[in-house]
């Protein structure tokens, strides 16, 4: 063998794509000690396709953009966070129970391992947004948000502090009933079964991965009364002029939190 071909990838990362047995594996409860819990209840997830170069082009090193039949995609996901607490703590009342609204897009790494990457993370509790921010590197942003409940629909508000009132983002839906489990291999699956966030600390230079486990969600369909696409403005998106792609509602899981992971130096 002329080994004077190989000398072009020495030094450099070998890169593998996520398969259905990836993506299966991680649901599975790591064996480690869970460091915190939280109950996320009432998401809805409001996703458009998006071109796969251009969110490329927004993520870190070390991220590649994870596609469904070529297709990129972007979410918009309001809930409700409840119970949040380490693991050694009890729930604390005035703490623990916040609303959120999440702009996300679906990555994976170097070693194919597929997760979630936020652009976006409102919410209204001050304490969460430093937290987040400090010690998980993730872009939390403190927003006034309120959330109204009427005859079986969902009013959903959000404006994100330093912003002008008419850049609140509005989203009024109503869930549908008997909610069932993605199916492997579907786009429900794609977009909705993810146990990795991934982080990057601007100042270290680095890529961090959080694992989370919780069972399967339970989805339904939901009609939407009334929404906008401001938030994906404010992060920096051009503002999609036709209906989500996809729409659906979970009544929610309970989550196990666990350690933050270095994965990766930024490169080139």
């Amino acid at each position: 063998m002329d080994w004077l071909l190989l000398l072009p990838a020495i030094g450099k990362r070998m890169r593998r794509t996520p398969t259905l047995q990836d993506r299966l594996a991680l649901r599975e409860k790591p064996s480690q000690p869970a460091i915190m819990f939280q109950t996320w209840g009432d998401l809805l997830f409001l996703h458009w396709e998006y071109d796969a170069d251009q969110v490329q082009r927004t993520l870190p090193p070390g991220l590649y953009v994870d596609t469904f039949a070529g297709r990129a995609f972007l979410g918009v996901i309001p809930f409700f966070m409840k119970n949040v607490r380490p693991s050694f703590l009890p729930s604390i009342p005035g703490l623990s129970n916040f609303l959120q609204l999440n702009v996300r897009t679906y990555v994976y790494d170097d070693t194919g391992k597929p997760g979630v990457w936020f652009y976006s993370l409102d919410c209204n509790l001050p304490l969460a947004v430093w937290g987040a921010r400090k010690f998980f590197f993730l872009p939390y942003f403190h927003a006034e948000l309120a959330a109204r409940v009427e005859t079986g629909s969902m009013n959903y508000t959000s404006r994100r502090q330093g912003t002008h009132e008419d850049r609140t983002t509005q989203i009024h839906y109503t869930p549908g009933t008997a909610p069932s489990e993605a199916q492997p291999e579907s786009l429900e699956f794609f977009l909705i079964e993810r146990y990795v966030l991934f982080s990057f600390a601007t100042a270290r230079r680095a890529l961090y991965s959080v694992r989370v486990y919780h069972t399967p969600y339970r989805l339904a369909s939901a009609r939407l009364e009334e929404y906008d696409t401001t938030v994906l403005g404010l992060d920096g998106f051009s503002v999609p002029a036709n209906a989500p792609a996809h729409v659906v509602f979970s009544p929610g899981v309970d989550v196990s939190i666990y350690g933050l992971e270095r994965c990766g130096d930024a490169r080139g």
